[in-house]
């Protein structure tokens, strides 16, 4: 019987002017980006929560805190490609990914694949290993007015 594990991710960064937007380690050009100590890679970032989690690890603020200077501006591929070492050297591997992008803007469709190979490739799997999905808040909350994105993501992992 195979030793599978669930985890769930979720993060959230309000938009700001003047910065780099970049979602599932792609950049969008845009005249803003989120808000965070890192690139603030709101997919990536629950992606890495969902991961520990499914290992029953803490999230990804104990391995990457925002206190340290190291973790200013990093690429979040980065921490993703640790986050895998991490589960790694613990015996797991990914089975499969599944997120969702929740944004009023910018419109995500398109970049959909280049999102999933760009996280493909920092979590050693193939695209066809990744679901990804984007919606709207519909107008509702800060979400729905545009003021911030968000993204909720779901690991399987298995223990060898």
């Amino acid at each position: 019987m195979p030793n599978l594990r669930i985890g769930h991710g979720y993060d959230i960064h309000r938009i700001v002017p003047d910065r780099p937007l970049v979602l599932g380690g792609v950049k969008f050009e845009a005249d803003y980006g989120l808000e965070g100590h890192s690139d603030a890679d709101a997919l990536t970032h629950a992606i890495c929560d969902a991961l520990l989690g499914a290992a029953g690890l803490p999230d990804i603020g104990h391995f990457f805190p925002n206190t340290d200077p190291a973790y200013q501006g990093v690429d979040s591929q980065v921490l993703l490609r640790r986050v895998v070492a991490e589960l790694r050297d613990r015996g797991y591997s990914i089975v499969n990914l599944d997120a969702t992008l929740i944004a009023e803007k910018p419109r995500i469709y398109g970049r959909i694949a280049e999102m999933k190979a760009a996280l493909a490739l920092s979590a050693g799997l193939s695209s066809e290993s990744i679901g990804l999905k984007a919606t709207t808040n519909e107008g509702v909350g800060d979400l729905g007015r545009g003021l911030a994105i968000a993204a909720h993501a779901v690991a399987l992992i298995e223990k060898a």
